[in-house]
C-alpha cells in the first residue's frame, strides 16, 4: 500500500554531541577532511552505508549508539574542537577584507545549478561543478557571495544500464527535510514563500531552502508547495526536465523569483542586499528585468532602470556552440510579459527587444537568453581565453562595426576547489614535504621537487588501487541491474589492475565531446589495452541528456565494447557518474583524456582536478589546456583544423590519439630506472603540479572575477544609482540622443604627413581627420587612429590605437583632430580613423556598438 503523507523524523542528539548538529548542517564538511573522519569514526560501516553524508549518519545511529558516544570524553572532546575550528573558519576576515570598504557588500550569484556534493544532487554536469567550486572558494576567501538557484525534487537523473548498454533514466524523489537544507521561515514560523505571476491569471508560489555552504548561504526556491496547482507544483520537479514552456517557467522563477528570494532573505535575516548580480549563463537572465521593474517602481524610466541594472550586472557565458544556448517563441514571451500577464512598468516590446536577434544571421522569430544576458550586463566574460575569443565570435552581430576581437566580453578561466577535489593522501604528501600553505593558500606549489620520487609513485599506486576496487564494486552493480546474475559476476573481481596505465575519460555525453573518438579503430584499441609489455587501461563514464538519443547511441556503442570479454578487464563503463563517483576517479587515473571538437569545449575542469592529483593531461588543444599546455605538463592531441568533412577529422584525430598514447604515453609510464620508477614520468607530474597548480584553483578564479567584473560593477552600480539614480538619468538620456544623432557622425577625409615611401621603424606618422558630428558635441565622441598590420587584401589587423586630440571647430557639426603614431614594428603596416562614443558611464567604448569608420 502507498502512504498518505511522507515526513523525516530528525534525530534529538544527546546534549554532548548537539554541536554535531552545526557540523552536518553546514557544507563545509564536504571540503573538510578532519570533519568528514570525525563523522566516520562513529560508526565506519554506517558512515559507508549512508554515502558518507553526516545529516543521514546521525538519522542512522541508534539511540544507544549516540549515548555511548557521548559519555566518551575524548570524541566529546574531539567533536567540540572541531565545532570550534568551523566557527573560527566562519569568523576570521579571510582575503576579501584585504579590499577594504570599496569592495561590495553583497554579490548574488545565480545559476540554474549547484553540484556541492552528493548528498545534495542539484546538478548535471560542469556547469553546476562550476558554480559549487565558485561558492566554495568565495566562503574561503570571505567573499560576501549569495548563491541563488532552484531546488529539484528529483534533481537531475539516476543513470543505469540495460542489457544491452542502452541508458536508462530514474528520478527518486529527494526528500528536503532529509537533507543539509533549512527552510526560510517568517517570524511566525511559517514558511516564507516568493511569487511570480503567471498567465491566465494564475500565481506561482516557492517556499526558499538555504543550504549552508562554509560562510555562503544558497538559496533554492521549490514550487512544491500546496497553494500551488499541479501544474505549478511541477516546475521545480527536475533540472533540465519538460518542454519549452516548462523550461521558460523554471528561468523565470530562477530570475524573477531569485531577486524576490534574495529581498526575503534581507528582510528576514538583516543581511544587505546585494551590490552585484553575477548571472551564470543566460538561465536565470530574467534577474534583470525583476530588477528594471524595482526601479521602475521607484520612479525611473525604462530606460533609466534599464542604465542601473546594467551597471551592477555581471553575465558568464558557458557555452561555445549556439545549440546550448535557450531560445524561446516571441509568442512565449508575449505570453508571459504581454497585456494577458503584465510586469508592472516592464512594456513586453522591451522584454522582447532585450532577447531579439536583430542581427545578420539571427532569427527574428526566437528570444535568445544569452543575447538578454549580454544586452542586461554591462560587463560580460567566457571561461577560457579560447571561449572567450569564441564567444567574441558568436556574439559579434550585437556589436555591429567592430571586429570581433573588440567585442567586450572578456574571459576568466574556470578553476577547481581543491580542498574538494584534491585526494587527502595528497594534501598530506604536500603538507608533509612542503608545508601548511600549500593546501591552505595554494602557495609553494614551485617546491614539489622537494617530495621524494619514492613518495610521489607510492602516492599513485594507492590512488589507483582505490579506484580499481570502486571501479570493480560499481560494475558488479551495474550488471546485476542489467540483470545479470552473481553466478555470471566472478570476473568482475579482476576488472582493471593497480599497476597498470590507467587513462579516464568522464562527461557529459553531446555529440561535440566524442565520446567514442577512441573506437574510431576498435581492432588498433584492442591493440593498446592488450600490449603484452606495455597495457593501456580505461575508465569511462558519462550521462547523456534524456532527450539525446544520439547520446544515448554514443553510450550504447561504448557499452557494447566494454562488454567484449576479450576486453572487459582493461575498459569498464561505470554507470550514474556524479560527485561521488569523481571523488575516486580523478585521483587515481594518472591520465586524463579529453577529445572534443575543437572549439567547441568553453573551458573543462575535469583535466584541472587530475592535474592537481599528480595526473598528466591527453587533450585536444581547446578550452583550458589550450591556454596553459606548456610541452611538458602533458600531451597535446593534434587537431585536423580545416579538415571540412567531419568523418575523416575523426579518423585522423583518433589515428594522432592512439599514436601518442603508445609511443609517447605509455612508453613513458612503463620506462623505469634502477629503483623501479617511471622517473622521466615522474618529472612531468612535478612539472605538472608546478606549472598548473597555482592556475588552475578555483581561488585564483574567485580572485579574479571579484578584482576585474565585480568591484568595478559594484562601483558602477553606486554611482549609477546614487542621489536618486542621477547618473542612470543621465546616462540614459545621453544614450538616446546618441543613438538618435549617430547617422550623422562619418569621417570626411583623413590626412598624413612625416612617413614617406621608405618607412622604417622610429619613423613618426602624424594623421589628421576630419570628422562630421551632426548635433553632438566633441565631449560625446572619441577619436582614433586604429593601426596594425595588413593583409595582402588590405584587411587591418590591429594592434594599437592611439586617441586623436581635438584640434579645430569649422562649426556646423566639422571638426578636425590630430595625432601621431610611432611606428615600432617592420613589415605591412596600415592604419585608419574612426569616432566612438564617449562617456564615462560606459565600460567600454564598445558598449553602444556604434562606430564611425574611415
Amino acid at each position: 500500500m502507498r502512504a498518505i503523507r511522507r515526513f523525516t523524523v530528525r534525530t534529538v542528539l544527546p546534549e554532548p554531541l548537539a554541536p554535531l548538529g552545526e557540523l552536518a548542517s553546514n557544507l563545509r564538511w564536504s571540503w573538510h577532511e578532519p570533519t568528514r573522519e570525525l563523522f566516520e569514526s562513529m560508526d565506519p560501516a554506517a558512515w559507508v552505508a549512508v554515502h558518507r553524508e553526516p545529516g543521514a549518519l546521525l538519522g542512522a545511529l541508534s539511540t544507544e549508539r549516540l549515548e555511548a558516544l557521548a559519555a566518551d570524553a575524548d570524541f566529546v572532546g574531539r567533536v567540540q574542537e572541531a565545532a570550534a575550528d568551523l566557527r573560527a573558519y566562519l569568523s576570521r576576515p579571510g582575503w576579501y577584507a584585504s579590499l577594504g570598504a570599496g569592495a561590495p557588500a553583497s554579490i548574488a550569484y545565480f545559476s540554474m545549478e549547484f553540484g556541492i556534493t552528493g548528498a545534495l544532487p542539484q546538478y548535471s554536469g560542469g556547469l553546476g561543478i562550476l558554480a559549487g567550486d565558485h561558492l566554495k572558494s568565495a566562503s574561503d576567501l570571505a567573499v560576501p557571495i549569495v548563491g541563488v538557484g532552484l531546488f529539484y525534487a528529483t534533481g537531475y537523473f539516476k543513470q543505469s544500464l540495460s542489457r544491452d548498454g542502452w541508458q536508462q533514466e530514474t528520478y527518486p524523489v529527494l526528500d528536503p527535510d532529509g537533507l543539509p537544507l533549512a527552510l526560510l521561515r517568517e517570524a511566525d514560523g511559517t514558511p516564507a514563500k516568493v511569487h511570480v505571476d503567471l498567465p491566465g491569471g494564475r500565481r506561482l508560489a516557492a517556499q526558499v531552502w538555504k543550504a549552508q555552504v562554509g560562510r555562503v548561504p544558497l538559496l533554492l526556491m521549490d514550487s512544491d508547495v500546496e497553494e500551488n496547482d499541479d501544474a505549478a507544483r511541477g516546475v521545480t520537479d527536475r533540472l533540465y526536465g519538460g518542454g519549452g514552456e516548462h523550461r521558460l517557467q523554471q528561468e523565470l522563477l530562477c530570475g524573477v523569483g531569485g531577486v524576490r528570494a534574495l529581498r526575503l532573505w534581507s528582510r528576514l535575516t538583516g543581511a544587505p542586499e546585494p551590490e552585484v548580480y553575477h548571472t551564470n549563463e543566460g538561465h536565470a537572465g530574467f534577474l534583470g528585468v525583476e530588477r528594471i521593474r524595482e526601479h521602475v517602481e521607484r520612479g525611473l524610466s525604462f530606460e533609466e532602470a534599464l542604465e542601473a541594472v546594467r551597471a551592477a550586472t555581471v553575465f558568464t557565458t558557458h557555452t561555445p556552440v549556439p545549440a546550448g544556448i535557450d531560445r524561446f517563441g516571441r509568442d512565449q514571451i508575449e505570453l508571459y510579459f504581454g497585456p494577458g500577464n503584465p510586469l508592472p512598468g516592464v512594456p513586453v516590446e522591451r522584454v522582447l527587444a532585450l532577447g531579439s536577434e536583430d542581427y545578420e544571421g539571427g532569427d527574428p522569430g526566437v528570444f535568445n537568453m544569452a543575447v538578454m544576458g549580454l544586452r542586461l550586463a554591462q560587463r560580460a566574460n567566457g571561461v577560457s581565453r579560447l571561449h572567450g575569443a569564441v564567444s567574441r565570435g558568436m556574439f559579434d552581430g550585437l556589436w555591429p562595426g567592430f571586429d570581433a576581437p573588440e567585442v567586450p566580453i572578456s574571459s576568466i578561466t574556470n578553476g577547481v576547489h581543491a580542498p574538494t577535489w584534491v585526494a587527502p593522501e595528497v594534501l598530506r604528501m604536500g603538507e608533509r614535504y612542503i608545508g601548511p600553505q600549500l593546501t591552505r593558500e595554494g602557495q609553494g606549489f614551485e617546491k614539489v621537487d622537494q617530495v621524494p620520487d619514492e613518495e610521489i609513485w607510492r602516492t599513485r599506486r594507492v590512488l589507483r588501487g582505490r579506484l580499481v576496487e570502486d571501479a570493480r564494486r560499481r560494475l558488479r552493480l551495474s550488471w546485476l541491474q542489467r540483470g545479470a546474475t552473481e553466478a555470471e559476476l566472478a570476473w568482475t573481481r579482476d576488472v582493471l589492475d593497480p599497476d597498470v596505465l590507467t587513462i579516464g575519460f568522464a562527461r557529459r555525453v553531446p555529440t561535440y565531446k566524442r565520446l567514442t573518438l577512441m573506437l574510431r579503430d576498435p581492432e588498433r584499441l584492442r591493440a593498446l589495452l592488450l600490449h603484452p609489455q606495455r597495457p593501456v587501461q580505461l575508465v569511462i563514464a558519462g550521462k547523456s541528456h534524456p532527450a539525446d538519443e544520439t547520446g544515448k547511441r554514443l553510450i550504447q556503442q561504448m557499452v557494447r565494447f566494454a562488454d567484449d570479454p576479450a576486453v572487459r578487464h582493461r575498459i569498464v563503463f561505470l554507470p550514474n557518474y556524479d560527485i561521488t563517483m569523481a571523488l575516486s576517479l580523478y585521483p587515481g587515473c594518472d591520465v586524463w583524456l579529453n577529445n572534443p571538437l575543437r572549439p567547441f569545449e568553453a573551458c573543462g575542469t575535469s583535466g584541472m582536478k587530475a592535474a592537481l592529483n599528480g595526473g598528466l593531461n591527453l587533450s585536444i588543444l581547446d578550452g583550458w589546456w589550450d591556454e596553459w599546455y606548456d610541452g611538458g605538463n602533458g600531451w597535446a592531441i593534434p587537431t585536423a583544423d580545416g579538415v571540412e568533412d567531419p568523418e575523416h577529422r575523426d579518423d585522423l584525430e583518433a589515428a594522432a590519439l592512439y599514436d601518442l598514447v603508445e609511443n609517447s604515453v605509455a612508453a613513458r609510464f612503463y620506462d623505469r630506472d634502477e629503483r623501479g620508477l617511471p622517473a622521466r614520468w615522474l618529472e612531468m607530474v612535478r612539472h605538472t603540479l608546478a606549472s598548473l597548480g597555482p592556475k588552475v584553483l578555483a581561488s585564483r578564479m574567485v580572485t579574479d572575477y571579484v578584482q576585474q567584473l565585480y568591484v568595478p560593477a559594484a562601483h558602477a552600480g553606486r554611482a549609477a544609482t546614487a542621489s536618486s539614480a542621477a547618473a542612470a538619468r543621465e546616462l540614459a538620456r545621453w544614450k538616446g540622443e546618441v543613438r538618435g544623432a549617430w547617422a550623422g557622425v562619418r569621417v570626411d577625409h583623413v590626412e598624413s604627413s612625416g612617413v614617406g615611401d621608405s618607412a622604417q621603424v622610429g619613423d613618426v606618422l602624424h594623421v589628421r581627420g576630419f570628422v562630421s558630428l551632426g548635433s553632438l558635441a566633441p565631449a560625446d565622441v572619441e577619436v582614433q587612429v586604429v593601426h596594425g598590420r595588413v593583409s595582402e587584401s588590405d584587411e587591418l589587423r590591429p594592434s594599437g590605437v592611439v586617441p586623436l586630440r581635438h584640434a579645430e571647430d569649422f562649426g556646423d557639426g566639422r571638426h578636425r583632430y590630430e595625432g601621431q603614431v610611432a611606428l615600432r614594428q617592420t613589415g605591412p603596416f596600415g592604419y585608419t580613423v574612426r569616432v566612438l562614443p564617449r562617456h564615462e558611464g560606459l565600460a567600454t567604448p564598445a558598449e553602444l556598438g556604434l562606430v564611425a569608420n574611415a
